[in-house]
């Protein structure tokens, strides 16, 4: 493990450590002790004497401690920062260094949502894998904001999600552009029209992905402002379950066109357009600009930026 010391004049010991700031993070994020130390593979004694050995090198506590809740002082939350920086130049260090091999290994770590996992990385991956065969691809999923946090903390090397993001620490490169679709089921009594309007789907029951994913968010402003308050009446956290709801006439809603393809084809599901309302979604490919990249994630992002630049003469061809 690197170690780098903090020496401080006039206080005693051997200084700081990473070790200790990689047990103060885990205490800080875990919110125990106890917990702390199942994560670090540490008893919960050495975790409460990292902790006491911390603090009086700083002179300062750093947790306030009543009963089972652990909370960060202000010295604490000054601390975390700091703890979260030093960490991940180790892991940069580590890697750097490490890379010496070449591609012959590493590790390529992505963040993206269900839809993306399903009907856009497949076709990028397997073009990656088949020219870096033993790089590793570690594939997180989550929402929008869970994934944005990741990449800025350097605990992702990507994202894809949905554009514009705002952060003046990110890099964005839009990758795909997709329109929203209303869709019903096959036996609904909007499935024999090819358009409606918004007002048309006032009194409808909407199946929508669950609270806090940018895209919904969008999608109820959108008519919000239009004038229509939509009735959500389930919410799920799959488009693929959703997809299957609305199918069976158990409401409708309004997913990516890149997702139904299928199911359009099949019949299982109708796809109407809204005449009053557009919604569209650009998808990005989003990194920390101000982090070293590896070896693996720099390939990456030279597979994408080509596939990019090669995608208006293919479609200039066809």
């Amino acid at each position: 493990m690197l170690t780098i010391n903090f020496v401080y004049p006039g206080k005693g010991g051997d200084g700081m450590e990473l070790w200790q700031l990689e047990v103060f993070t885990a205490v800080a994020e875990e919110k125990s002790f106890s917990r702390a130390g199942q994560r670090v593979g540490r008893t919960q004694p050495a975790i409460s004497s990292a902790i006491k050995l911390l603090e009086g090198e700083l002179g300062e506590p750093l947790f306030d401690r009543r009963g089972r809740t652990v909370r960060l002082t202000a010295a604490g939350e000054l601390l975390t920062e700091y703890a979260k920086r030093l960490l991940s130049l180790r892991e940069e260090a580590v890697l750097a260094v490490g890379e010496l091999r070449g591609l012959s290994r590493g590790t390529l770590r992505l963040g993206a949502n269900e839809t993306t996992c399903l009907y856009l990385l497949p076709e990028v991956l397997s073009a990656f894998t088949q020219s870096y065969p033993k790089v590793q691809v570690d594939i997180h999923r989550a929402i929008t904001r869970s994934i944005t946090e990741r990449v800025i903390e350097g605990k992702l090397d990507f994202g894809i999600v949905t554009l514009p993001i705002k952060n003046s620490r990110l890099e964005a490169i839009t990758i795909h552009r997709d329109e929203m679709a209303l869709i019903v089921g096959p036996g609904h009594a909007l499935s024999t029209r090819r358009s409606v309007k918004m007002n048309d789907l006032e009194d409808e029951p909407f199946i929508l992905h669950k609270i806090g994913t940018t895209t919904r968010e969008r999608l109820v402003k959108h008519f919000n402002d239009g004038g229509v308050k939509i009735k959500v009446t389930m919410e799920l956290a799959s488009i693929e379950t959703i997809k299957r709801f609305v199918s069976i006439g158990m409401g409708i809603s309004i997913v990516p066109r890149l997702c139904i393809a299928k199911e359009i084809e099949e019949g299982s599901l109708k796809a109407l357009s809204i005449r009053d309302a557009r919604f569209q979604r650009k998808l990005g490919l989003i990194y920390n600009k101000d982090r070293y990249q590896s070896q693996a994630a720099r390939a990456f992002l030279a597979l994408i930026t080509a596939k990019q630049q090669a995608s208006p003469k293919e479609k200039r061809k066809s």
